[in-house]
């Protein structure tokens, strides 16, 4: 047998086998072979030495946010910053106020037109009209999973066009998306009634640092919100995925509800497994939800470790830095991430002793894959798989340097933090789109990611 690339002399991470030494031969994109190291023959146009490395399933981040930073353009910069970080698919929400049958088309194009890496879409679901198209976006589109958030009553989407939810908007989204046994309804968990009065209490009182925007935000505005939309979520029969989830007290409520309805699933992202109230980032540390105490933090890596959160995405959004450098209630929330998700798990979980390297591949690949219908073709390194790789040197240590990664955004969270562990090289579908932190794949590669009407 002969391929088209042979990746060898690694150290292969399987998610659920453990970590083994293999080559992998790839042949039209996929992996079409698992060798032992050294005891083939097989020929191969290209080799890939991964002699010292560790080889891990192509990563996923399903947690970033297009069309909020520097439109189309974005395409590129976003995907060439992810593949910096050794990913080779996102999912990113997208949210406008217009229903998506008249913006998807464009949108697919852009990407694919631009795209280094392979992308999909969450969309974000707040009007009537999305509600009526749910199936056309499931059946025709190939898009499964969606988004609401609980916050976005009143005039709190207005910035985007929306004119505000209710809990019967919910209940009957979760009931229509319960039909399609492939489709996810993601969950941005915060009671926007506690957090008003604080708010306006805080700002009243002139309050105006990082750590009042947390305290504006305490844990019970997302634990309420959680437990809220798991009980309706039960009633209807739908999944649900809660992002970003950040408190103890939401951790503990899942765990509790998981018990009578464990069709719950759990993201969290790196900031809240790095950072408190009590950082002094400043407005740039400014996100939703806010950074928590060191029991929250504490909690979070617990959960990982015990597999009650099965996913780490970045919350990714590409923000100029001057955005941020305005009042706290002023600045604009979130930052990027993407590229620096694996560096802290590495640095902060597996040389820390708190999660070992399948548990890794299993928050970034294998996880992530499963619950948004990928699994047949990404999120782990099997015969038929896409050829997405990860070649990690997981002892390099590099200090972070935001104007070396790529994106739209100028500064990053963890901007001058030693971390230990980074992707050395980033393969696609069998091509290699980065190699030692230069991009050498071409734009345009990624393919848009269509997925099956199967059940999750």
């Amino acid at each position: 047998m002969s391929f088209d690339c042979i990746v060898k002399n690694g150290t292969v991470v399987f998610p659920d086998l453990g970590v083994l030494r293999a080559d992998i031969g790839i042949a039209e994109g996929r992996i079409a072979a698992i060798l032992e190291p050294g005891r083939h023959a097989a020929p191969a146009r290209e080799t890939i030495d991964a002699a010292g490395h560790h080889v891990f399933p192509g990563l996923i981040d399903a947690h970033l946010h297009w069309g909020i930073a520097e439109r189309i353009t974005e395409y590129t910069t976003e995907t060439v910053y992810a593949t910096q970080g050794g990913f080779t698919s996102v999912l990113g929400h997208f949210l406008n106020s217009a229903p998506y049958s008249e913006t998807f088309v464009k949108e697919r194009a852009a990407a694919e037109a631009r795209a280094f890496i392979d992308f999909g879409f969450h969309f974000g679901m707040g009007t009537e009209a999305h509600m009526a198209e749910l199936g056309l976006y499931i059946e025709e589109l190939g898009v499964t999973s969606f988004k609401y958030f609980t916050n976005f009553k009143g005039d709190e989407g207005l910035y985007l066009g929306l004119t505000g939810t209710d809990d019967g908007f919910m209940y009957e989204l979760m009931q229509k998306i319960a039909r399609y046994p492939q489709a996810m309804l993601a969950i941005h968990p915060e009671n926007i009634e506690l957090v008003r009065r604080y708010r306006l209490k805080f700002q009243s009182e002139g309050r105006d640092t990082l750590k009042d925007w947390s305290l504006a935000k305490p844990p019970i505005t997302e634990s309420i919100d959680t437990l809220r939309a798991m009980y309706y979520a039960e009633q209807a029969g739908c999944p649900v995925y809660f992002v970003h989830t950040s408190s103890k007290l939401a951790l503990d409520e899942i765990r509790h509800y998981r018990r009578r309805y464990p069709r719950v699933h759990v993201e969290t992202c790196p900031q809240y497994l790095t950072h408190t109230m009590e950082s002094d980032a400043g407005t740039i540390g400014k996100a939703n939800p806010p950074f928590r105490a060191q029991e929250d933090v504490d909690a979070l890596w617990e959960a990982l470790a015990d597999g009650t959160i099965e996913v780490v995405g970045a919350d990714h959004v590409a923000r100029k830095r001057a955005t941020k450098e305005k009042n706290i209630w002023q600045a604009s929330q979130g930052f990027p991430g993407t590229a620096t998700i694996l560096p802290v798990l590495l640095s902060e979980g597996y040389h820390k002793g708190r999660l070992t390297l399948p548990q890794i591949a299993r928050l970034l690949g294998t996880n992530p894959a499963r619950i948004f219908g990928l699994d047949k073709r990404k999120g782990d390194i099997f015969v038929g798989a896409d050829a997405d790789l990860t070649i990690v040197d997981i002892d390099k240590t590099r200090v972070v340097r935001a104007d070396e990664l790529g994106s739209y955004a100028d500064y990053s969270l963890y901007e001058g933090w030693s971390l230990k562990g980074w992707p050395v090289t980033t393969i696609v579908r069998g091509t290699v789109v980065m190699r030692d932190g230069k991009i050498v794949g071409p734009a345009g590669h990624g393919q848009f990611l269509k997925r099956p009407l199967s059940a999750n």
